[in-house]
């Protein structure tokens, strides 16, 4: 497959920045529980056309679901949404670069539990382009000494937010695997629908029993919620695609360059120059980038 996991992460990072902002808009009017279900919700729609598209294209026939499959999408979708919770808190309670920060460990830990879980080995070029690339990230979004002081709760909820992204990845990529089908789009897509569905039901069930006004806020706010669960639904599609045919910690260690392009954005628009630990922070990312794409 060469290099195609690479774009695929690319794309996916890309869709990923649109589906953020968007939901950064929808938090203002529905909250956060809402603006994540809206993620969901209105992306699962999109999934299945996106199953439809795939399986007339490839004229094959819609997988079983087994129960290694549904098990490994459950635990992927449950370790996200969990993710995500920890990381808000983290944000609320603390710095939100420190948050951040941590959460960003999350390559190193899907490499370890890729390994634990799937047996997916990582060769040595590989974890040195994992942990340099990593360090870059946190060298370039770490705060003053004074942001960083205080309560250690936000650290402790944004390594395990980390961690749960991790354990997210990994269990999609287990599902994808676990799909009997010679077709790694088709399994992709497959995971895609029944990772969002699942992920549905249970914020569903949940703001049915504790948050029904907010539930009748997203049906009403259909209009922006449509744009958001495309991109949702479009940033997913990608990176199960990219976790099909590479190992999970590869492909995130890759989508570190969101945060390369959020620097160089952010420099050429404000006029800033750029400090020298941003500089050392931002030279470890491409060095671990490089030698991540060449093994």
């Amino acid at each position: 497959m060469g290099l195609l996991w690479a774009v695929f992460t690319v794309i996916a990072s890309a869709g990923q920045v649109a589906r953020n902002a968007m939901q950064r808009e929808l938090t203002q009017t529905l909250g956060t529980v809402g603006a994540t279900q809206v993620r969901f919700l209105f992306g699962l729609p999109f999934a299945i056309v996106f199953l439809g598209i795939v399986m007339t294209a490839t004229r094959a026939d819609v997988p079983a679901l087994t129960q290694s499959v549904f098990l490994w999408a459950l635990a992927g979708a449950v370790s996200q949404i969990g993710a995500t919770a920890l990381l808000l808190a983290a944000m609320r309670d603390g710095s939100f670069v420190v948050a951040t920060a941590y959460s960003k460990t999350e390559p190193v830990q899907v490499a370890v539990f890729g390994l634990v879980f799937l047996g997916d080995h990582v060769t040595w070029p590989v974890a040195a382009a994992i942990l340099v690339a990593t360090a870059g990230v946190l060298i370039v979004s770490w705060p003053q000494k004074s942001a960083a002081s205080g309560s250690k709760a936000p650290a402790v909820m944004g390594i395990a937010s980390g961690a749960l992204f991790a354990v997210a990845a990994i269990g999609f990529r287990g599902a994808i695997r676990a799909v009997e089908t010679p077709s790694f789009v088709v399994a992709a897509t497959v995971v895609l629908v029944l990772g969002l569905a699942l992920q549905t039901a249970i914020l569903m069930a949940y703001m049915l029993v504790a948050d029904r006004a907010t539930m009748l806020a997203i049906f009403r706010a259909w209009r922006p919620s449509l744009m958001a669960g495309f991109a949702g639904a479009f940033a997913s599609q990608m990176w199960f695609l990219a976790f099909a045919i590479e190992t999970a910690a590869k492909a995130r260690t890759l989508a570190l360059i969101e945060i390369l392009f959020a620097q160089i954005v952010s420099r050429n628009l404000f006029k800033q120059n750029l400090a020298s630990r941003e500089a050392l922070g931002i030279g470890l990312i491409i060095v671990g980038v490089i030698v991540l794409l060449n093994t």
